[in-house]
């Protein structure tokens, strides 16, 4: 069976922060929490949303790690009880935002965040309680702005998924200018995220129509402008882009992503100082050559249409290409740079067929050929 649901309200624009309050007039909230991190805090845009929000009573939790975990899902979850907030505004990267998706179940929720992960058979636990959130992202790469998922370390070390129609925000507010001066290396990484995006999603063979349209579109206009945005951090336009590339990104991964993610979801569990999306980027030459040997891929031609979208000449160059783009970016030449070790691989590997995305990819792996992915990406 198909789901396919697109209901986020978004405002894209240079200066759409400055419709914050008006949007939280909209959704119902009254006394925000506002999820945000150290970095964002200190780099001003924190204060930027604190300034759209006049006359507001606000209280501000800014201590997100940069993966998000049920003990600081916990410690917001307090101060929005304290503070009897009404609504939680996001302001930050992926991590922000899904950091506050988790605090809309805990505080409105009974019992461990555990008994409402994907692979638990939580979601239908999720309910309409769930606190609205507003998203303001500040990167160009997770797009949670308009995912119903969030992703979350536990306290049992496990990163896992949570995913419900209750956790789609309720408002997006996508200001490309909140992205100006992010810096280059966190703009290549956050902005390979949103590519192997869409090139996973793109890759799924489940029907989908839109999210394959969007996808594809997403992947033109990232690709065009990662390297504009990286080497020119006050490029508006090309930041315009790539904000539109990581929006598009998540709308269509509601279709399901895959191997890339389910290793990276793993691996960053094991190690949750390894940045998610310079993860993606090692994992996505390997799994683009795995998957091109899957029937749906070939009979639809997914990967000649992705190499037309990336300007390049044949579906044999895809792979390359990634790698060539990631080394011109300045990231990694492969997870053994990134001081992964060969003696994880049996955890990682674990994690990986466990995860909510093992089962989306177009040709289903096994342990082994898990393993074959991580050799590929050392």
């Amino acid at each position: 069976m198909a789901f396919i649901n697109y209901v986020t309200l978004i405002q894209f624009d240079h200066g759409a922060i400055a419709l914050l309050k008006s949007e939280c007039e909209r959704v119902g909230i009254t006394r925000p929490l506002v999820v945000t991190d150290a970095g964002v805090k200190a780099a001003g845009i924190l204060q930027k949303a604190l300034d759209a929000l006049p006359g507001m009573p606000v209280a501000v939790f800014d201590q997100t790690p940069s993966n998000p975990t049920e003990t600081a899902v916990r410690a917001a979850a307090e101060i929005y009880k304290a503070k009897n907030c009404d609504g939680l505004i996001a302001v930050g990267g992926g991590s922000a935002i899904d950091c506050a998706k988790g605090v809309a179940i805990a505080a409105t929720h009974d019992g461990p965040l555990t008994h409402y992960a994907t692979i638990e058979g939580g979601s239908p636990r999720i309910s309409a309680q769930t606190a609205p959130v507003i998203a303001v992202p500040t990167t160009s790469g997770t797009g949670s702005e308009v995912a119903r998922g969030a992703i979350i370390i536990v306290d049992d070390h496990r990163k896992l998924g949570f995913h419900s129609p209750h956790l789609i925000p309720k408002a997006a507010i996508c200001d490309p200018e909140l992205t100006l001066g992010l810096p280059p290396r966190l703009t290549a990484a956050t902005g390979m995220d949103a590519i192997a995006h869409c090139m996973e999603t793109f890759m799924s063979s489940a029907f989908n129509p839109p999210a394959d349209g969007i996808a594809l579109d997403g992947l033109t206009r990232g690709w065009a402008h990662i390297e504009r945005a990286t080497q020119n951090g006050q490029d508006r336009e090309a930041r315009r882009q790539l904000m539109s590339a990581s929006m598009q990104g998540a709308m269509a991964f509601q279709k399901g992503l895959g191997c890339v993610h389910s290793l990276s979801h793993s691996l960053g569990g094991v190690d949750p100082r390894l940045h998610h999306g310079t993860l993606n980027a090692m994992f996505l030459p390997a799994v683009v050559v795995f998957n091109s040997e899957h029937e749906s891929v070939r009979a639809e031609k997914r990967l000649e249409r992705m190499a037309h979208a990336m300007g390049l000449s044949s579906a044999g160059d895809v792979p390359e290409a990634i790698r060539d783009m990631s080394a011109r970016l300045g990231l990694p030449d492969g997870l053994a740079s990134m001081g992964v070790q060969e003696d994880w691989f049996g955890r990682i590997i674990e994690g990986a067929l466990a995860d909510h995305c093992h089962k989306t990819n177009p040709r289903l792996a096994s342990a082994d050929d898990y393993r074959a992915l991580l050799s590929a990406s050392m």
